[in-house]
């Protein structure tokens, strides 16, 4: 196999690692909180006709206590290009609102605001289709100040974070229409403004996926979302219940 099919799968190992290392060194010491939430999602990649181009519209309503309070509201709209039928460039605008929630909660409610830009490619490997995706972010996080007995933003701070996910799926039914899904995602902030976070997160899911039709999926499964907060003192185990709908559909003729 020659050395450039294999930068993927090493990119890939090299990150995953890297988390993980910075993940058990940082946590030691550190204030543990357990939380079991859920993640209502909706991904759609919708090409316009038959050109390249493409719009992506993302919504996600994610719950902490299994529904009983909210932990984040997150709409992350973009446009993608298809450069060939195993990578696609994507970029655009995520908006998320931030709650107080668990053991350890947030002095208050907070918004940020985000530019993104992600490649990501497929391939097979071991029979089984691989995608890997990278995505950088432009986070501007919302500081809040007490105004009378609410809180209202009086400046942002500006951060950056690189993400790379790896996915697969294995099919359970001869016409695939039954799989299940694996996926593994690392966060990793960087810049001057970042505060003994520079691992943010990691998000382990495995689903049972369901192709409803052609063009529509349906994500039914569990992910473990361990999270650093700002400061490096508190952890996050979030143990998520997570109901995630794909859509392809296409806009236009």
């Amino acid at each position: 196999m020659h050395a450039s099919r294999n930068l993927p799968a090493l990119a890939s190992r090299a990150a995953l690692a890297l988390a993980a290392a910075c993940a058990w060194t940082a946590a030691q010491g550190a204030e543990i909180s357990e939380n079991a939430n859920m993640w209502v999602s909706y991904f759609g990649d919708h090409p316009i006709g038959t050109n390249r181009w493409g719009i992506h519209l993302e919504g996600q309503a994610r719950l902490a206590q299994m529904g009983d309070t909210w932990q984040q509201i997150l709409i992350r709209p973009g446009i993608n290009y298809t450069l060939n039928p195993s990578v696609t460039l994507s970029g655009g605008y995520c908006f998320i609102e931030q709650f107080a929630y668990g053991e350890f909660p947030i002095a208050h409610d907070y918004p940020v605001h985000a530019a993104w830009e992600q490649v990501a490619t497929t391939h097979p490997a071991f029979g089984l289709t691989w995608m890997h995706r990278l995505r950088l972010e432009q986070r501007w996080i919302g500081q809040m100040h007490k105004v009378g007995e609410s809180w209202d933003v009086a400046d942002y701070r500006y951060e950056n974070r690189v993400r790379y996910m790896l996915r697969t799926t294995i099919p359970l039914t001869r016409d695939k229409n039954w799989y299940l899904a694996l996926w593994d995602e690392a966060f990793v902030n960087f810049g001057d403004n970042v505060l003994r976070n520079d691992f943010d997160q990691n998000r382990a899911t495995i689903a049972l996926g369901r192709n409803l039709s052609k063009h529509v999926r349906l994500d039914v499964g569990f992910m473990e979302q361990t999270l650093q907060r700002r400061g490096g003192h508190v952890w996050e185990h979030n143990h998520t219940l997570s109901v995630s709908l794909f859509s392809k559909a296409p806009f236009g003729n």
